[in-house]
Formats: C-alpha cells, sequence, structure tokens
C-alpha cells in the first residue's frame, strides 16, 4: 500500500478521520470539529498510521499560502486545533509555555496582562495558531525590530511518525543552554516534514508604552532605500516596521475596498513606518524629526505621522487589507521572496515588461525593512494560464540569479514544489532528505511537499 491510501474511516478516541470529513480540510481556512487534546494522541495516530503506511498531513489553523496543510490525495488530517489547555507564562523571564492549538491572538490578548506581547504580528493572527507559526517559522511586521522566530524558540514537544510514535522534548526552554546541538530548531521552518508539534517554549518581548505611525510617499524606489538608511538611523532602536506599497497596491485598495491613501499626493512608493518605544514624547520628537529630515532633503514627497490610534488604524488597514482586495481583482498569482535591497523594486519592473498587458495588475507590497517582497498579479479567469505560462520559472530563476531565495516567509508546500532546489546546493538538498529519513523513516508526513 503506498502512502496515502487508508481506510476510509478510522475512529481514536474522540478523532474520526473520514474521507467525506476530509473535504473540509482541502482548502486553506478549514476546520474539524474535534481533535488530539494530549501528545500521547498524537503519539498513537503516527504509530498506528507508520504502521499501516497512512499519508499524514498536519494542519493548525491553515491559513497558509503555499498549500503545506492541506491534502494532495486522500492523506489523514491531522489537527492540533483542540490542543489548547496548557499555559504557561513567567513575566520574569518572558517565557511562554503553551499547545500547539492556541490561536496567536488570544496568546497576544493573555500577554498583555503582564504588558507583554508576541514577538510577531500576523495579518492571520485572528484565526493561525502558534504551532503552525513555528512549523512555518513565520515572519510577519515585527522580525526588523525582534528578529525571526529562531531567535526566540527555546524549546519544542514534538511527535515523530516512526514506529514508536516517538515523543521529543526538545530545547530545555533556557535562553541559554550551549549543551545540545539546538535540534529544535530543525523543526522551525520545517512545514510539517519531519514531525508534529505539540507544544512550544519561546520568548516573548514586554509591550512597548509609546507606539507610534507614520507614512510618507517617495517617488523613486532608490529614494526608499535612502529612506530606510536614515530610518535605521534616526529612529535606531525604536524602529519596529518598516513596509512599502507601491501606487498599484493603493489602486487595487481603492477599487475594490473603497480605501483612500492617507497620502494626498499619490506617490509611486509608499512607506509605512512603525515605533516602538518607552516614552511617548520622546519617540514622536524622533519620528517629527525624522519626517522633517526627509522632506527637506528631498527623499520624500509627502509625510504624515498618525495623532491618533485612529488615524494610525487607518494607515495599517491599508497594508493589512491589500491581500483581500487582489482577491477581489481576479485570479491572484502571489509570491513572497526575499531580495537584497538593490534587486528589491527590479523583479516588479522585470515582471511588468514581461507579461504586458496578460496581467491586469502588477502590484508589489512587503516588509522592505528585511527585504522581503510580495509580488503580486491579478489576471482574468481567461488569460490566467497564458500569465501562469509567463510567469514560470521566470520569477523564481531571476530572484535566484540575483541572489534572492524563492520564500521569504510563507514556505514551499505545494505551490513551490517544483523549484524547491532553485539556489540550493546539491548537499544541502542531500542533508535535508537525510534528516526526513531520521525523523519519518516511512515518509508518510505530508507527502508530496517540499523535501
Amino acid at each position: 500500500m503506498r502512502p496515502g491510501h487508508g481506510s476510509a474511516q478510522w475512529e481514536y478516541g474522540r478523532i474520526l478521520f473520514t474521507t467525506a470529513a476530509g473535504v473540509l480540510f482541502s482548502v486553506d481556512y478549514g476546520g474539524w470539529e474535534d481533535g488530539p487534546l494530549l501528545p500521547k494522541k498524537v503519539s498513537a495516530i503516527l504509530r498506528h498510521c507508520h504502521d499501516r503506511r497512512i499519508a499524514v498531513v498536519p494542519q493548525a489553523g491553515n491559513t497558509g499560502l503555499v498549500g503545506a496543510s492541506i491534502p494532495v490525495h486522500d492523506e489523514v488530517v491531522l489537527s492540533v486545533r483542540k490542543m489548547d489547555k496548557h499555559f504557561e507564562f513567567d513575566d520574569h523571564t518572558g517565557v511562554l509555555s503553551c499547545d500547539a492549538g492556541h490561536i496567536l491572538e488570544e496568546l497576544e490578548n493573555k500577554l498583555a496582562k503582564w504588558n507583554y506581547m508576541m514577538p510577531f504580528d500576523l495579518g492571520a493572527k485572528g484565526s493561525c495558531l502558534i504551532g503552525g507559526n513555528l512549523a512555518t517559522c513565520a515572519g510577519g511586521i515585527r522580525l526588523l525590530r525582534y528578529g525571526s522566530l529562531h531567535a526566540h524558540g527555546l524549546g519544542l514537544t514534538v511527535v515523530c511518525p516512526d514506529s514508536k510514535g516517538s515523543i521529543l522534548e526538545l530545547g530545555s526552554g533556557l535562553r541559554k543552554d550551549n549543551t545540545s546541538l539546538h535540534s529544535h530548531h530543525l523543526f522551525l521552518g520545517s512545514e510539517g516534514q519531519l514531525g508534529v508539534i505539540t507544544c512550544v517554549r519561546m520568548t516573548c518581548v514586554t509591550r512597548p508604552l509609546s507606539v507610534q505611525s507614520a507614512m510618507i510617499g517617495a517617488n523613486t524606489f532608490d529614494d526608499c532605500r535612502k529612506i530606510l538608511r536614515i530610518a535605521k538611523e534616526k529612529l535606531g532602536e525604536i524602529l519596529s516596521s518598516f513596509e512599502m506599497m507601491d501606487r498599484g497596491t493603493m489602486g487595487v485598495l481603492k477599487d475594490n475596498l473603497e480605501f483612500d491613501n492617507v497620502l494626498r499626493s499619490d506617490p509611486p512608493f509608499n512607506l509605512l513606518i512603525e515605533t516602538s518605544g518607552s516614552n511617548e514624547a520622546h519617540d514622536r520628537e524622533k519620528v517629527d524629526s525624522f519626517l522633517e529630515h526627509c522632506l527637506s532633503q528631498g527623499l520624500a514627497m509627502d509625510g504624515v505621522q498618525a495623532q491618533s490610534h485612529e488615524e494610525a488604524r487607518l494607515m495599517w488597514r491599508l497594508r493589512e487589507s491589500a491581500t483581500i482586495a487582489l482577491t477581489m481583482d481576479g485570479q491572484v498569482f502571489k509570491h513572497d521572496v526575499s531580495l537584497p535591497l538593490d534587486h528589491f523594486y527590479r523583479l516588479t519592473e522585470e515582471v511588468q515588461k514581461r507579461v504586458g498587458d496578460v496581467a491586469k495588475r502588477v502590484v508589489t507590497y512587503g516588509h522592505m525593512g528585511d527585504g522581503n517582497s510580495h509580488l503580486n498579479l491579478t489576471s482574468t479567469k481567461e488569460k490566467a494560464e497564458e500569465l501562469y505560462q509567463v510567469l514560470y520559472p521566470f520569477v523564481y530563476e531571476w530572484v535566484v540569479k540575483h541572489g534572492g531565495s524563492i520564500s521569504a516567509e510563507h514556505g514551499i508546500g505545494q505551490l513551490k514544489r517544483p523549484y524547491a532546489s532553485f539556489g540550493k546546493p546539491p548537499g544541502e538538498r542531500e542533508l535535508v532528505k537525510a534528516l526526513k529519513a531520521v525523523f519519518d523513516p516511512r515518509s508518510i508526513l505530508n507527502p508530496y511537499k517540499f523535501i
């Protein structure tokens, strides 16, 4: 029996898997009515599936964009959604220990009691789960200030799909522990290929007393790069986000959601900047000085600092609604790539030349502060196939040729599997396959994906 071909129905404890129920999980944002509660149940499930060579897809909030958490054929879908009971937080060390099924936004709300917050923020925070966040090593808008999840992960409980359904306690949960290989980092960004994360231990950060937001309009992308450099110099340690939205992004927000740009000059490039500090008067003064400098040097066409929480909300609504606006535009071709800043917007310009009128729109927004571009194209259904042929593999070949990565934060999943080897030397690919064989000897976990 090849992986993926198991019985139509199997019941274990409070978990029921059926082919019909699986339909609910074959699309993003799906949900089970019930799920595993304890690592030992996950262990029993994976042991059973290992013995019978039944393929399994681990699933958290199912908010990913590359199909990593949805079945390809008839795999069992194993949700951690109901694994949300355990929660411990040490407000002296800032270390959180919790089950993998906690919703990111709910964790954020719980931590507010101690004036702490999660070190990353995502548009899907209302439905994504912390286990999935670590399994994909999610990025988000705070990475510029707080670093990636590799900087915050202290330990994991992981269940492996081997003959024992091994439950691994990885990492000590301490900030400093140099007694081992820090093997829990192998599972951060593994996309459910090596094991099922059931519990996480990570550091959180203190909630800032002062958060300021501002928008700046620039005429060229080179000016955007100069503004970023100045922001790092003049805002220093309080700079927490530096986002970019081009004119095309603003156009789709206006056309499909009727959201107006807060900048009246309609600039080619819109920069959304956030600072997080402890002294509001001091922080506002620094942001004002930064804006004045950019305007006086002719780098900024326009600039405004939010004077209230409502004004800040309207600024961030633009950035956070871009994905929704694009889905209303037709067929969407999404890209999540990392590039050196001197090539960041050149990719968009090259793609615009290449696709011509085959695409309805070509827009780019993203986390410019850490080099993460979200290039998006839309088309009519009639031209979707033609656009696909024009785009691929050109986009990913161009990215790798110019020193970038074909996946900055969304992962590989099903969508990018044909291009997973791009930019990766053979030795690294062989190492990954060897690790897969150690943790998942029968390759039943999340098959048909990037490894």
